[in-house]
């Protein structure tokens, strides 16, 4: 039996992951995403795991060969978009993103942004960045994202003298706050492990 539901996550990876979590639990395992789409396949409660990874800032061929070193585990992954641009031939800039991802296109990872990868339970935690130096590193490429769109609504606002691009700067900071949050617990529990 076939299942498709529509959802919209945006950045909130966490939510994603947790939602498709939950589908595994009910008894999904998911065979196609779209832009909207998730379509799922049963496949019985709690066989698999989802994990959703954003590989925005890496340029295409480091994406690609993230994806194979994946798959090499035998984990199945999935593009999927971050954003919900359904136009033909957009180029955008990505200020924060990595030398050769900041220029993305149909033809790199634009509206391939994130990867779902799933493996099997069992029953064991499912980590795709197991040392602090890793971890740290994701999620830095997280925050900046967000700090460069803060940045630039700030520098539009303060210029255009518009409240709204200074509201959405300050929304912006939000999740780049989170991510720095974690950055800071990562580095403590790290030179918490060193004594």
């Amino acid at each position: 039996m076939e299942k498709t539901c529509y959802r919209f996550f945006g950045g909130f990876l966490s939510a994603q992951e947790k939602w498709l979590n939950k589908m595994a639990g009910e008894g999904y395992r998911l065979a196609h995403v779209g832009k909207l789409a998730y379509k799922f396949e049963t496949y019985g409660s709690g066989k698999v795991q989802y994990r959703v990874e954003f590989i925005g800032a890496k340029p295409k061929e480091d994406a690609e060969e993230y994806y194979g070193f994946l798959e090499s585990f035998g984990y199945r992954v999935f593009y999927k978009n971050i954003n919900l641009n359904a136009s033909l031939g957009k180029i955008r800039w990505r200020p924060w993103a990595g030398k050769g991802g900041k220029i993305a296109s149909n033809a790199t990872t634009y509206n391939r942004e994130l990867l779902i990868v799933e493996k099997a339970d069992n029953g064991k935690p499912f980590e795709l960045h197991t040392t602090y130096e890793d971890k740290q590193g994701y999620y830095k490429a997280l925050g900046k994202p967000y700090l460069s769109l803060a940045l630039m609504s700030a520098a539009l606002g303060i210029s255009m003298q518009a409240w709204a691009f200074c509201i959405f700067s300050a929304c912006s900071l939000i999740p780049f706050g989170a991510y720095q949050a974690e950055l800071f617990r990562l580095k403590k529990q790290s030179r918490e492990k060193e004594w």
